[in-house]
């Protein structure tokens, strides 16, 4: 063989091996605590199972801020799951599942090269703000159209959100309660310090999370301490505009940082402890476990992570205005309804809805069982998730530079209908299945539900790149407008339309609008 063929080969043979490498996924990198080491997932995704974001919150640790984790010698092995954070256990969870030590987070990354920059998406889950579901999920669909993807654990239940005097008290910062959120915000910061390690670009990340998640988002964005860690949120099915007052929590009202202190303390005499020193002794299932026999908790406003009324923010400009997908389902409520008395019902909602009461049971009327079933569960999907949602867009359309759109999924799946109570549309947690791989990795099994997963997921990614869902191919989304049909609905495609069910979402908005005057005239 003559030499200049012989070099032809060798220099082929080096452009293909130097192509190959560079397609190569990102498996071993650098974080700011120590070299990780992932696995690959296929031949075009790297994944990190877990990640110390920060240090474990156990012993003096209990209902503190989170604090940065210790750095590790050698390289850490990324490979498993890190636990989910304590809470009731299940079918399908287990306590050995479960650790306090779970302050962990999940990247999925298509980048070849640390050089990459690649648009961030970080998704905090739903639950209630008691527990998880869909846990350790890497959302392996939409990294692999181009998005670096991280899942973020963060405390859960008493554990996350129990406000009480004396914690309130040896805290620097003289608040308590909402240490769930400040777990979410530091591993915002983690995101901001390290993402580029994983071929992710800082400047452009995305906050997206479902329910709690989603109540979560719209928190982060009216929260000061969140400035510049995001450049845009993703809503599905929460946001917290309700009022808040100096009692506890019930379905209408959240408590302020006062009402929160006094549920703690009710806690500590339900549990028959003399302190918080005591509670920390505790094992972490005697304060979350499912014999716990107690209300839940949730995120209070303590003045410092959540400063006042979300709403009155809101109207004022006061919060974080970057560009938002706000979306709601057409069957919420559906998951959180059941076989109801007539009389109960309007017992109920008399007690609820104050003077609202007879409008009340005119547009959500229950006259029998079959009615009061429906008309429960409508009713809890617009207090719970459709009027948050258009109070957001609305009130960010009003006062915000940023767009926000509106989104309204209304294609029920198969795969979630089979063996269901009766619905009547897309319940809650139901859009989740078209965000994972549950649709698009099996289209010939899911046709219609597969599309629509393409059309749901594009849009997506496309607001992660640049702040805009629109892209060539899709049909166009405006920004919102109450009065236009700028709402997207998901079904059988994508389409506009006029805001769903605008009547109620109206009557809603008058209901809370009196709730509110009547919680300033208590003040």
């Amino acid at each position: 063989m003559k030499r200049p063929q012989l070099f032809i080969i060798l220099l082929t043979a080096f452009f293909s091996f130097a192509t190959s490498a560079q397609g190569q996924p990102l498996l071993r990198t650098h974080v700011e605590t120590g070299d990780v080491e992932g696995v690959a997932d296929g031949a075009d995704l790297a994944v990190y199972r877990a990640i110390p974001y920060a240090a474990p919150p156990v012993g003096q640790l209990r209902w503190k801020e989170p604090q940065p984790p210790k750095p590790w010698k050698g390289v850490l092995r990324a490979d498993k799951f890190g636990p989910w954070p304590p809470q009731p256990t299940r079918p399908g969870l287990t306590e050995d599942m479960m650790s306090e030590d779970c302050l962990y987070l999940a990247i999925a990354t298509p980048a070849t090269s640390a050089d990459d920059r690649l648009p961030v998406m970080v998704w905090i889950h739903g639950g209630g703000f008691q527990t998880e579901y869909y846990g350790n999920d890497l959302w392996t669909s939409l990294a692999r159209r181009g998005v670096v993807v991280v899942s973020v654990e963060y405390r859960t239940g008493a554990l996350g959100f129990m406000a009480h005097p004396e914690l309130t008290r040896e805290s620097p910062t003289g608040h308590s309660g909402n240490y769930g959120l400040l777990d979410q915000l530091f591993a915002l910061r983690w995101v901001q310090r390290n993402i580029g390690s994983f071929g992710g670009d800082a400047s452009r990340v995305t906050i997206f999370g479902e329910s709690a998640g989603a109540i979560s988002c719209s928190i982060l964005c009216g929260s000061p301490l969140a400035k510049g860690l995001f450049h845009g949120a993703i809503s599905q099915s929460g946001g917290s505009f309700a009022p808040w007052t100096n009692g506890g929590r019930t379905l209408l009202t959240n408590a302020s940082q006062r009402g929160a202190e006094q549920h703690g303390l009710a806690f500590q005499r339900h549990l028959k402890k003399k302190s918080i020193k005591a509670m920390r002794q505790m094992p972490p299932e005697e304060l979350v476990g499912r014999d716990v026999g107690f209300g839940g908790f949730w995120p209070s406003v303590d003045g410092y992570v959540i400063t006042d009324d979300l709403y009155r923010n809101y109207e004022r400009g006061a919060y974080n205005d970057v560009p938002v997908i706000v979306m709601t389902n057409s069957d919420e409520g559906s998951l959180f309804t059941g076989p109801i008395p007539p009389a109960a019902y309007q017992q109920n909602v008399r007690q609820t809805m104050g003077p609202f009461a007879d409008e009340a049971l005119q547009l959500y009327p229950g006259n029998n069982e079959e009615e009061t079933y429906f008309a429960n569960g409508d009713m809890f999907r617009d207090i719970g998730f459709a009027w948050p949602s258009f109070a957001w867009v609305n009130l960010q359309s009003l006062t915000g530079k940023s767009p926000a759109y509106a989104a309204f999924l209304a294609q029920p799946s198969e795969l979630s209908m089979a063996g269901s109570k009766k619905r009547r549309g897309v319940s809650h947690a139901d859009d989740i299945l078209y965000l994972n791989n549950a649709f698009t990795s099996q289209p010939d099994k899911y046709p219609a539900e597969a599309a629509l997963a393409e059309i749901i997921q594009q849009y997506w990614v496309n607001f992660a790149k640049t702040g805009n869902p629109n892209a060539k191919g899709l049909p166009y989304w405006p920004p919102f407008s109450k009065d236009l049909p700028t709402t997207m609905q998901f079904s059988q495609g994508a389409s506009l339309i006029m805001v769903p069910n605008r009547q109620k979402i109206d009557f809603i908005e008058r209901f809370y609008q009196w709730k509110r005057q009547e919680t300033e005239r208590e003040h």
